[in-house]
């Protein structure tokens, strides 16, 4: 067999760009060059509290000269839409704070897989939406972008396998080629067979970004260039719960228990077999650019050595122009093999050999804002107004359609320099457009109530949009629409209250919702006209059992009122178990007990074809407590994670083994014992 074949072109591209990566760690970085500025120059946007879970923020104006001669690294990193740089996260006592997989998130049966949150939250993005957001936490996107500022080049390279030949493969490079001008160069592989029949998957994500600053400070210009590549095989769940329990020994053999599609005597569990047969592929490619000229007064500070030059803005000129392009595409090369669940759940009168559904999509945004600062001193305070224009176009060869829309925004931000207030305005209004009459408004206040009482911050959102384009207009997808789908509206109110001396923190949210679009079978979507309620409330608390023993619980609460659609658990809760301690000077561990439990709830059902969950009321999910047992340490600049998880499903019955499986939705059980190692290390020049 053709060697090229084999490897799959995903790795190639990982072995090339870790290459790079050494290759760019290894060069004399003209960045290494003394008498760095770190460049703290406000940038506007919308809020994005804490910085991402990062350890250090720096909200003003604060110079120093690098030590470039030092053995360790300064990285620092900000949002597109911050200002506000933080530091990257080393703690090791959550596993989840590595990988795109969250615990607050359920998937059909296999990392990769389509996912879902286990805690409630509607869409609040008003404009268009292609409405495919089934695999949305796997893939990258602008506003998880890290612009970054580094006085060494830093690698940051994670690994991580599992049981079935799960792999995980996370490479991150960045360096200064000039003290104001930095690049960052990221890839992602997902990669695994899956337990069950046709359920591997493939995801590749490529992203790099650079941000520049001009020696006067005045210019800045920011790139991003990103594509995703996600690919997800679907086999419609199993065809009998009884299967998983079956004395049958074959079926010890997850992958020998028949399913609903894609026939297992023509699927493959061949690590490096990624050619998608039945499933979907979602693929999206960007490209951002953001130019900013500034106009202000230069000023300077005097050290014991030198004198440091810099530049205070009071008037911006800000232009983004956004490209992207989406390809949604379901396919099942082997569709006969379905042909009953096809024409039972899709109302095929007839199955072809082969089934295609498609959707295409190219966007271009262009923005044009404008930026005041009434303290040059403090970046982080700033009125911001905005025009943008954006041109939709859909063609599929059968199915075409164009359209624009036209925005108007403006945003008022505050952190105060003492860091006792943030403040966050901002409004969205659609005034022209297929999407006319779209709009948001938000507000968010953050203050710091001392030591003893801690951080409290309230917000409040409303959105109204026009439901997503799968939803709403004619497409390839077999669907069933209603016409005349009204604008959904819901406005969110939230409030928490981080106590620092008590490792708490309590939240409410709060949503009020009208037109609310769902899907109520695999096929048909429903809107719910009256206006409905939901509440979530929810507490995360650090207890000290002892000097090295720690208790982390996250408990959630959450109730819909009326007969809303909506089906979610009443209570969630997380609990870990845990020893923590530093039992030598360069070894940090943490092991324990990581327990996820959710009360008995109808959970939605899902529709491979359309990638969307639905809702139901015919089978109602109770779960043993899912249960896993970590061992998490660090030396230095190496970390490394052991995870043995699903240990709930052993069982005694037919003879002792791992068949006892949790299901997340219908006809879709969770893996049994799945082991993972992840290693990740850190490398400076």
């Amino acid at each position: 067999m053709n060697f090229h074949k084999i490897i799959s072109s995903t790795l190639k591209s990982f072995l090339y760009l870790l290459f790079v990566a050494f290759l760019l760690q290894a060069s004399a970085a003209y960045a290494q060059m003394p008498g760095g500025l770190k460049r703290l120059q406000g940038m506007g946007g919308s809020f994005r509290g804490g910085g991402g879970g990062g350890k250090s923020n720096s909200d003003s104006l604060t110079f120093e000269k690098r030590n470039f001669a030092d053995d360790s690294v300064n990285v620092r990193f900000r949002y597109l839409d911050t200002a506000r740089y933080s530091g990257f996260d080393s703690s090791i006592d959550d596993y989840f704070r590595r990988v795109s997989m969250k615990q607050e998130f359920i998937h059909i049966g296999h990392n990769g897989n389509a996912i879902r949150p286990i805690l409630f939250s509607p869409l609040r993005a008003p404009g268009w939406d292609a409405g495919f957001h089934a695999f949305d936490p796997y893939a990258f996107s602008v506003q998880d972008t890290r612009f970054m500022n580094t006085t060494k080049p830093y690698t940051q390279l994670g690994f991580l396998v599992g049981s079935k030949a799960e792999q995980l493969i996370n490479l991150i490079h960045t360096q200064n080629v000039q003290p104001d001008w930095n690049f960052v160069l990221q890839y992602r592989l997902l990669n695994s067979p899956g337990t069950f029949n046709s359920q591997n998957t493939n995801h590749n994500n490529l992203r790099f970004n650079t941000d520049y600053t001009s020696k006067d400070k005045r210019y800045h210009a920011f790139f991003i260039m990103m594509s995703n590549v996600l690919q997800s095989s679907e086999n419609g769940g199993i065809v009998d719960n009884s299967y998983l329990v079956n004395p049958n020994g074959a079926y010890n053999d997850r992958f020998n228990i028949p399913t609903n599609l894609a026939s297992a005597a023509y699927s493959s569990r061949n690590f490096f077999n990624v050619k998608l047969h039945t499933g979907n592929r979602y693929a999206d490619k960007q490209l951002l650019l953001r130019q900013q000229y500034d106009f202000g007064k230069k000023d300077s500070v005097v050290t014991d050595s030198s004198v440091i030059k810099f530049f205070l803005p009071t008037f911006r000129l800000e232009h983004t122009v956004h490209k992207m392009s989406y390809d949604y595409l379901y396919m099942d090369e082997q569709a006969i093999n379905g042909a009953d669940f096809y024409k039972k759940n899709y109302g095929l009168a007839t199955v072809p050999s082969e089934i295609r559904y498609e959707q295409k999509w190219a966007v271009l945004k262009n923005d044009f804002s404008l930026l005041q600062f009434p303290d040059p001193k403090n970046p982080l305070q700033y009125f911001k107004a905005g025009l943008s224009y954006s041109h939709y176009s859909s063609d599929t060869g059968i199915l075409k359609n164009t359209f624009s829309n036209v925005t108007i925004h403006g945003e008022y931000r505050n952190r105060t320099r003492n860091k006792k207030w943030d403040m966050l305005l901002y409004g969205e209004l659609f005034p022209a457009g297929r999407d006319a009459g779209n709009y948001q408004v938000q507000a968010h206040l953050q203050t710091d109530l001392g030591k003893k009482l801690g951080i409290f911050e309230i917000g409040f959102q409303n959105i109204n949009r026009t439901p997503s384009y799968l939803y709403n207009y004619i497409s390839l997808f077999p669907i069933k629409r209603n016409a005349g789908l009204n604008d959904e509206n819901v406005i969110a109110v939230n409030g928490a209250l981080y106590i620092a001396p008590l490792k708490s923190r309590l939240s409410v949210d709060y949503f009020l919702i009208s037109n609310y679009t769902y899907l109520s079978d695999f096929v048909t979507v429903s809107q719910q006209s009256a206006l409905f309620n939901f509440m979530r409330i929810g507490v995360n608390k650090v207890f000290n059992l002892g000097r090295k023993w720690r208790w982390h619980m996250d408990v959630y609460a959450q109730t819909a009122t009326g007969n809303a659609p909506i089906h979610l658990p009443w209570l969630y809760t997380r609990n870990r178990l845990a020893y923590e301690a530093q039992p030598y000077r360069n070894l940090i561990v943490a092991t324990g007990l990581d327990i996820r439990y959710h009360s008995a709830y109808f959970a939605d059902g899902y529709s491979p074809v359309l990638g969307q969950f639905y809702y139901q009321s015919k089978e109602k999910i109770t779960i043993r407590p899912d249960i896993s047992y970590y061992l998490n340490f660090r030396v230095r600049s190496f970390t490394s994670f052991i995870r043995f998880e699903n240990l709930n499903s052993a069982t005694l019955q037919y003879g002792f083994g791992f068949k006892k499986s949790n299901l997340t939705a219908p006809t879709y059980p969770m893996p049994s014992l799945v082991f993972r190692l992840g290693v990740f290390w850190n490398f400076v020049n």
